[in-house]
C-alpha cells in the first residue's frame, strides 16, 4: 500500500550493507565494517556536560520551532568568521541532522517535474530526497582522476532545472573542490539564475587543504543555502543536530515543513551544540589528526596491492577503484560473504561508481589493518 512517491526512493544502500554486517556479527562473525560514515570517537565530555545539566535543570519541554536563540546566534557567529557568510541568527534553521535539513529544503524549492543537478558519484541520500520532493535527479559526470571535478556541468541545465547540489569535502569521495570549481559552479547558477545546496557537512574533516564556502562567492549569497551540523566534526551522530541558512523565503517554508512535522529539535541537545561551539576545539583536532593517519594507511596499501584510489582530501572515505578485480557490487559481496569485510558498492553512488567501492575509515588503526590483509587474502 506504498505511495507512489515512496516508490521512487530507493533503500539507503549505506545502510543496508550495515544492517547485513550486523546480521552476521549476530551469529557471531567478526566482520570489519568500512561501511558506516561514522566518527568511533566518543563525544567530547565537555559538550556531554553541558547536555546533561540542560537537561537535568529542566531543559526538557518545547524550544522554538527554529531552535534556540542562543545556539542559532552561535551557528550564525560562527557562519560569519569561518565561512564569510553574511548570516544573522534569525537566518538560521536548527534542524535533527543535517539530513533532515536537506529533505526540508528540497521539500520546499522543487515541485513535480523539476530538475536537480547532482554530481556523479553522490551522496546516496540526496538522489532520494529530490525524488521525494516529486522532482528528477540529473547526474553530472565527473573526473576521477581530477578530485572528481564535475565535468560539462552546463551541457546538463534545461529550462526545467532548479539547483545545483555541491558537496565539499564530498561523500563518497573525500574530494575537496578548489576555488575555481567553485567559481566555475557559482558563475553557472548566477548565469542560469539556479539555486545552490551547499552540504558542508565534512568541513572540519579537511587534509592540507582550504575549506570554502561557496555561499561567500560574489552574487551568490541569496541563491546558497548551506547546510552543516555537528554528527562528524565533534562525533555527534546519534545527537542528531544540524542547522541550515537560508534566505527569507526558503527559510520560512523550510520552518513550515519543520514545525508541521517534528516541532523542533530536541532541547537539551541545542545546548549540547552550543558548548560544541563555544568551547575547546582541540578534541576535534585530535580526530582530524587520527583520520589523517588512517588515511596514509589505507591509502597506500590499497593502492600497493593493486586497488587504485585517489588520495581524498577531506572527510574520512575511500573511493577505491575495484576494476582490476570485478565491478564493485560483486567485490563488495564478496568481500563481505568470503572475508567478513564490509564496504559499501560504488553503484548505490551513482553509474559511475560501478567499478568502485567506497570505505570509512572511521574505525581504529588496528582494525583497518586487520581489514586490509583480509581484503589482500580475497582478491590478490
Amino acid at each position: 500500500m506504498a505511495s507512489s512517491r515512496l516508490k521512487r526512493v530507493e533503500e539507503s544502500a549505506t545502510i543496508k550493507v550495515a544492517n547485513m554486517a550486523t546480521k552476521l556479527r549476530q551469529q557471531g562473525v567478526d566482520v570489519v565494517s568500512f561501511s558506516l560514515g561514522e566518527p568511533d570517537f566518543d563525544t567530547p565530555q565537555h559538550i556531554c556536560d553541558a547536555a546533561c545539566n540542560a537537561m537535568f535543570r529542566g531543559e526538557t519541554h518545547y524550544s522554538p520551532s527554529a531552535g534556540l536563540p542562543d545556539l542559532r546566534d552561535a551557528i550564525a557567529e560562527k557562519l560569519r568568521t569561518e565561512n564569510k557568510l553574511d548570516v544573522k541568527g534569525s537566518d538560521v534553521l536548527v534542524t535533527p541532522g543535517a539530513k533532515q535539513a536537506i529533505f526540508e529544503f528540497m521539500l520546499t524549492v522543487l515541485d513535480d517535474g523539476d530538475e536537480a543537478i547532482l554530481f556523479d558519484p553522490a551522496w546516496v541520500s540526496y538522489d532520494s530526497a529530490v525524488k521525494f520532493a516529486g522532482a528528477n535527479p540529473v547526474w553530472v559526470p565527473t573526473d576521477a582522476t581530477d578530485a572528481f571535478k564535475p565535468q560539462d556541468l552546463e551541457e546538463y541545465i534545461t529550462d526545467r532545472t532548479r539547483l545545483i547540489v555541491v558537496n565539499s569535502p564530498g561523500n563518497p569521495t573525500g574530494a575537496v573542490y578548489d576555488r575555481q570549481t567553485l567559481k566555475n559552479i557559482a558563475d553557472i547558477a548566477i548565469d542560469h539564475d539556479l539555486l545552490v545546496l551547499s552540504d558542508e557537512i565534512y568541513e572540519k574533516i579537511i587534509y592540507d587543504r582550504e575549506h570554502l564556502s561557496i555561499g561567500s562567492m560574489e552574487g551568490m549569497q541569496d541563491r546558497t543555502v548551506t547546510v552543516n551540523g555537528f554528527s562528524k566534526a565533534y562525533a555527534m551522530t546519534g545527537w542528531r543536530l544540524g542547522y541550515v541558512c537560508a534566505r527569507p523565503d526558503i527559510f520560512e517554508g523550510m520552518l513550515k515543513i519543520q514545525s508541521h512535522s517534528i516541532s523542533n529539535t530536541t532541547t537539551f541537545v541545542q545546548h549540547g551544540g552550543i558548548a560544541a561551539l563555544r568551547g575547546p576545539q582541540e578534541p576535534m583536532a585530535e580526530m582530524v589528526k587520527e583520520f589523517r593517519a588512517r588515511r596514509d594507511l589505507l591509502i597506500d596499501e590499497l593502492n600497493a596491492m593493486g586497488i587504485k584510489c585517489q588520495m581524498p582530501g577531506g572527510a574520512f572515505y575511500a573511493f577505491a577503484d575495484v576494476s582490476e578485480f570485478g565491478d564493485g557490487d560483486r567485490i563488495a559481496e564478496r568481500l563481505l560473504m568470503d572475508a567478513h569485510v564490509a564496504v559499501t558498492a560504488g553503484s548505490a553512488f551513482g553509474e559511475s561508481g560501478r567499478n568502485f567501492i567506497r570505505l570509512s575509515y572511521a574505525t581504529s588503526l588496528d582494525r583497518i589493518k586487520e581489514g586490509l590483509a583480509r581484503i589482500e587474502d580475497a582478491l590478490i
